[in-house]
């Protein structure tokens, strides 16, 4: 490889937006800016009112409350930078930058992930072994479940992090996204991938696909455990908790799975933007809808707070 095709590889170009009609851009923009704010104020709103507020400092809130600063981590590691870069009218990425970019996103996508599993589990022992809740879920389990999280999220974006640093890269340095993600950084690569591809069919299908078989099982268990209850409401209440989850994890799982655990060879760009809009804007801005303001405590909770607030203005206006 002469060294002028090296030196492309110094920066990136992030294209997806720039290749929109000038119309769309606009649009898109506000879009974007609009889901974002939406994604960061409504699950800052749910840190707020869990710590806040003593009735919700119970394992399953705590789960949430970690879950809602994820996904602010989440969505904040790749719009800003492209909000920005759309206001500046640049396109470019520096090489360090877009795999800081790729590492952060890989970490938080799979504490995602397992808090997810996390949050399964919770349920399964709040159905199934009721009257064991307290003892079984005890706060230092529940710190436990979350570092191991963090510790499994960050050596999986690690591992994948150094090995694309390791890749050579030719003249394009094109890539028809929105950010730096793993599966366009692979296509743009003049180096063999077969151990990149490897490793993201067999370590990152292991740490996709054995959360959601944990998932699965405890949904089952819970699912067999509703059904003995005699009470059509009981029935009705548990599975209408349980129902907004399985959603979320069935459209989190869904997109994951179809961009990463299949050949670079099957992928377009079409196919793996619309995915991970899904994924890094849509659900996390869904979330304190789906997990929280259709939950009474959570809705009490956040009425209170901005309750507080509202006496707090009127006593001191200036």
């Amino acid at each position: 490889m002469s060294g002028a095709n090296q030196s492309s590889a110094s920066e990136f170009l992030l294209l997806w937006l720039s290749r929109q009609p000038e119309q769309q851009q606009q649009l898109l923009f506000v879009l974007f800016l609009s889901m974002y704010l939406a994604s960061v104020l409504g699950n800052l709103l749910i840190i707020l009112a869990i710590s806040k507020d003593a009735r919700l400092h119970s394992p399953m809130y705590f789960f949430l409350s970690n879950l809602s600063f994820i996904d602010i981590c989440f969505t904040s590691t790749t719009i800003p930078k492209m909000l920005v870069n759309h206001i500046l009218g640049s396109q470019t990425i520096s090489f360090p930058g877009c795999l800081t970019q790729m590492y952060f996103f890989i970490a938080f996508i799979n504490m995602d992930n397992f808090l997810l599993t996390v949050m399964a589990y919770d349920r399964f022992v709040a159905v199934c072994h009721p009257l064991h809740y307290t003892t079984k879920m005890t706060p230092q389990l529940c710190a436990l479940l979350v570092s191991v999280s963090w510790v499994l999220a960050n050596l999986h974006a690690l591992l994948h992090t150094l090995l694309a640093a390791g890749l050579s890269f030719c003249a394009d340095n094109r890539i028809p996204h929105f950010f730096c993600d793993l599966a366009p950084l692979l296509k743009l690569t003049c180096s063999e991938i077969y151990v990149n591809e490897m490793v993201i069919l067999t370590e990152g299908g292991l740490v996709t696909i054995s959360p959601l078989i944990c998932i699965l099982v405890s949904y089952f268990c819970i699912t067999c455990a509703v059904l003995k209850i005699p009470s059509a409401k009981g029935r009705w209440k548990a599975f209408s908790t349980c129902g907004s989850h399985l959603a979320v994890v069935s459209l989190f799982y869904g997109t994951i799975i179809a961009v990463y655990l299949s050949p670079s060879s099957s992928h377009s760009a079409e196919k793996d933007i619309a995915a991970a809009v899904m994924y890094t804007v849509v659900t996390p801005m869904l979330n304190p809808f789906i997990y929280s303001l259709r939950n009474k405590d959570m809705k009490g909770a956040l009425r209170k707070m901005m309750g507080r607030k509202r006496v707090c203005l009127m006593k001191d206006p200036g």
